[in-house]
C-alpha cells in the first residue's frame, strides 16, 4: 500500500478555498487583498514568466492590489494554501496538464465574460506586477492574450492597437465552458512561448506530443 499523499501535494478542497478567502478578508485594512478568483489568476500569470517569480515578490501583489506595504506578520495558513495553489498550477503548466480555473457562476443572467472577469483581472495584475512575459515578441503573444483580455473592457487596454485587433477577430464564447476551456488554452499557449518545452523522443526517434486534452471546466 502506497503512503497517504502529503496534504502539500493535494488540489485544494472546497474548504481549502472557503478558508483560504476568509483569510484573505481577515488582512487588516487598507490593504485591499485580492478574492480567490483574481488569485488563481494572478497566479498563472506569475508562473508564465520566463524566469521563475519567488515567493517573496509573487506575495505582496496578492495580499494588497494597490502596492501598500503588507504586514510583516502573515498567517502561516494562508502562504501555505497560496503556496500550494502555486504548486498545483506550476505542475499542470510544466506538463501542459489541462487544470480547473478558479471560476465561480455568478447570477443566471451574468454573461460568460462577466463570470470569468474576476480571474482574467488577477491574470492582468500579475502582468503588471512582473512585466517580462511582456517584453517577449509580441507576435508569438497576440493570439493567447486576446482569448483572455477579450473578457476586459476594451477601454483598459491602453497603447494595445495589436492586441485589440485581435481581439476584435475573436468570437465571444457561447458560455461558461467555452470561456474556461479559452483560459486554460490561452495559459498553455503562453507557456508554450515563455516556458518552452524540450522535446521529448519517442521510441521513432521524432517528438512526441506534451499537451493533454480537456477534461474539465470550472467550478460551479
Amino acid at each position: 500500500m502506497s503512503a497517504p499523499q502529503h496534504r502539500a501535494d493535494q488540489a485544494l478542497s472546497e474548504a481549502d478555498l472557503e478558508r483560504l478567502q476568509t483569510l484573505l478578508d481577515a488582512l487588516p485594512a487598507p490593504l485591499e487583498p485580492l478574492d480567490v478568483s483574481m488569485a488563481d489568476g494572478y497566479l498563472c500569470g506569475v508562473l508564465l514568466q520566463p524566469e521563475a517569480v519567488p515567493l517573496e515578490r509573487w506575495l505582496p501583489p496578492i495580499l494588497d492590489s494597490e502596492g501598500r506595504p503588507t504586514p510583516q506578520r502573515l498567517s502561516d495558513e494562508l502562504i501555505a494554501l497560496l503556496r500550494r495553489r502555486h504548486k498545483e498550477l506550476n505542475l499542470a503548466i510544466v506538463g501542459r496538464q489541462w487544470f480547473d480555473p478558479w471560476v465561480f457562476e455568478l447570477d443566471e443572467d451574468a454573461t460568460p465574460s462577466e463570470t470569468v472577469l474576476p480571474w482574467v483581472a488577477g491574470f492582468a495584475h500579475a502582468l503588471d506586477a512582473h512585466p517580462a512575459l511582456m517584453k517577449l515578441p509580441e507576435e508569438a503573444l497576440l493570439e493567447p492574450l486576446a482569448a483572455l483580455y477579450l473578457h476586459l473592457d476594451p477601454d483598459d487596454l491602453e497603447d494595445a492597437d495589436a492586441l485589440l485587433e485581435e481581439i476584435e477577430s475573436l468570437e465571444p464564447p457561447v458560455d461558461l465552458e467555452q470561456a474556461v476551456e479559452g483560459l486554460v488554452s490561452a495559459v498553455l499557449m503562453l507557456a508554450d512561448v515563455s516556458r518552452p518545452l524540450k522535446p521529448q523522443q519517442t521510441g521513432a526517434g521524432r517528438a512526441g506530443p506534451a499537451r493533454s486534452r480537456p477534461r474539465q471546466t470550472g467550478r460551479r
